[in-house]
């Protein structure tokens, strides 16, 4: 589970491609890396992904870490992260402890589709993006809803039919990824899914003709 507040950027430092599947190394500095261990997961570009190895800097506190992961089929298919490049940076977000702070909302890490960047608007301290999304998403889509986007917990401002808006402040542009993107990981609140679903489920069982 994850808050969608985004810690860090970390940056691809190696890759091993093979067909559906792919071994990462990102570099990270250190003090994300304490406590950690094998088998904890950290959303990697709001995707949740398992540990299967890391490095504290052995020299100068300036060097960074690194951390390993194994990215399968399912997940390449459903996510950017086979999109990745070396030095692409990534959002960052260990996994939310029992006590923590959840200034966002709660994230599983599951992603639901991936997002295109369509449009971008700014001036010197607002920025305003247009994310085009499948359509089979839309009725989970409400304006001042929850979003994940590449990870941030972020609240949805316009909707039109499948497309919809984000505005940024300077501090989620410094933190994470979105100035730069153009396709990104969705993840949609799993409350409003439930909710939708259930009133949907209701719905067609007490008007079966129409189903």
């Amino acid at each position: 589970m994850f808050t969608g507040i985004v810690q860090t950027q970390a940056v691809v430092a190696h890759i091993d491609l093979h067909p559906e599947f792919r071994h990462l190394r990102l570099n990270v500095a250190p003090q994300f890396l304490q406590q950690l261990e094998i088998g904890a997961s950290i959303a990697i570009n709001g995707c949740c992904l398992t540990v299967v190895g890391f490095e504290l800097p052995a020299g100068q506190k300036n060097e960074p870490g690194s951390v390993e992961f194994d990215v399968i089929d399912e997940t390449l298919r459903l996510t950017n992260l086979g999109d990745l490049a070396i030095n692409d940076k990534v959002n960052f977000e260990r996994s939310l402890k029992v006590g923590d702070e959840i200034g966002g909302h709660h994230v599983s890490g599951h992603i639901h589709c991936i997002g295109q960047v369509v449009e971008r608007q700014h001036d010197e301290f607002n920025w305003t993006l247009w994310i085009v999304f499948p359509e089979t998403f839309a009725r989970f889509v409400f304006s001042k809803g929850f979003i994940s986007v590449n990870g941030a917990s972020l609240t949805i401002g316009e909707v039109k039919g499948n497309r919809f808006s984000l505005h940024l402040i300077p501090e989620t542009l410094r933190l994470t990824n979105l100035e730069q993107a153009n396709w990104v990981n969705l993840e949609f609140d799993q409350q409003t899914m439930t909710i939708v679903e259930t009133v949907e489920r209701v719905l067609a069982q007490r008007n079966p003709a129409n189903g």
